[in-house]
């Protein structure tokens, strides 16, 4: 399950870092094609839709996104990796590691839209949990897709959010929710992954299909 259709110049970035990480071809070929269905703000989860466009905000009230928008549009991460053949890589080959460690450093210092700092949003995505107390999440990251940080190697940066909501919030990893709040452009490193924005969540809740 994809939140967001996969932007094109993230396509073989992505596919080929999970590739060298090990995760396979088919879980590669899966998160880095562009997703079978249109996603927009009103239809994150996909469907038969117009191009994705973002919700226009009202006064006072948060504006939804789509995580495009959270990518700089000349940003292309895989310009430095193009013609490569994997195939002359053998298991173990230093040149693969080596890529990877490249790779990762490429992502983790992906650039953010300047644009969206300060920006009350609202945005769909999955939960992985980096603090709990009682039960209930206190800090998590907040990615596009299904299995990120967790299953597979974490997204770029700018593909993912370091949210504190005001209270905990009773979700488990991989949850759908919203997550409303103020966006800041804000790096933070954490064992999941390296996180290229901030929310301060004024709310998270969970995820029942379309814009609410």
């Amino acid at each position: 399950m994809r939140i967001a259709k996969k932007i094109p110049t993230l396509k073989a970035f992505t596919r080929l870092s999970m590739l060298l990480a090990g995760a396979g071809l088919a879980a590669a070929t899966w998160a880095a094609d562009p997703a079978p269905k249109d996603t927009t703000a009103s239809n994150p989860l996909g469907g038969k839709t117009a191009p994705p466009v973002a919700a226009k905000g009202t006064p006072g009230q948060p504006r939804q996104i789509t995580w495009e928008e959270l990518v700089p549009k000349d940003w292309d991460p895989a310009k430095e990796f193009k013609g490569m053949d994997l195939s002359a890589l053998d298991d173990g080959d230093p040149r693969a590691n080596e890529l990877l460690m490249k790779m990762q450093e490429v992502s983790n210092n992906a650039p953010t839209n300047p644009a969206m700092n300060g920006t009350e949003v609202k945005i769909p995505g999955f939960i992985v949990p980096l603090e709990e107390a009682k039960g209930e999440v206190t800090e998590f990251l907040l990615v596009p897709y299904f299995g990120a940080c967790i299953h597979t190697p974490p997204p770029p940066a700018n593909q993912i959010l370091h949210v504190v909501p005001q209270k905990g919030a009773k979700f488990r990893a991989m949850d759908t929710v919203w997550v409303t709040g103020k966006l800041q452009t804000l790096r933070n490193d954490s064992m999941m992954g390296v996180s290229g924005y901030h929310v301060s969540a004024t709310s998270v809740t969970k995820y029942s299909g379309g814009a609410k």
